[in-house]
């Protein structure tokens, strides 16, 4: 398997993020890593960003990843682990400003075909050009 961009959702809701996760794996099959966080420590609705950062860490790839996410904690939280990361994978990550299921299957379908960081942000962000 050649290195494919990673993908990365971040959700409030484990049960939001594992689904996202499941059915980006149904659509593409194992060509994309894959990883999902959701919901705080306590198991309650949040997110995290230490869970965040092993997500991350886990859909690591050379060409980079991209992070996926519900709403605005969730962003910012993801924002911050980027900021933690160790300086050479920093600029490999990126948050995408896309819905976190269709945007998040957009990405992932990219990221198969071998396409860059850039270009699977674009496609995933497409989806809120309107």
């Amino acid at each position: 398997m050649t290195d494919t961009v990673g993908i990365v959702i971040v959700s409030h809701s484990s049960d939001i993020a594992k689904g996202t996760a499941d059915m980006v794996r149904q659509m593409v099959g194992s060509e994309v890593k894959v990883a999902f966080c959701g919901g705080n420590p306590d198991g309650g609705l949040g997110t995290s960003v230490p869970l965040i950062i092993d997500a991350i860490n886990d859909a690591w790839s050379p060409k980079g990843v991209a992070v996926l996410v519900d709403l605005g904690g969730a962003e910012t939280n993801s924002e911050m682990a980027v900021e933690m990361l160790e300086p050479a994978r920093r600029d490999l990550v990126v948050v995408c400003n896309a819905p976190i299921v269709e945007g998040a299957v957009m990405a992932a379908t990219e990221a198969a075909g071998g396409s860059s960081l850039a270009q699977v942000k674009a496609v995933a962000e497409e989806l809120s050009a309107d």
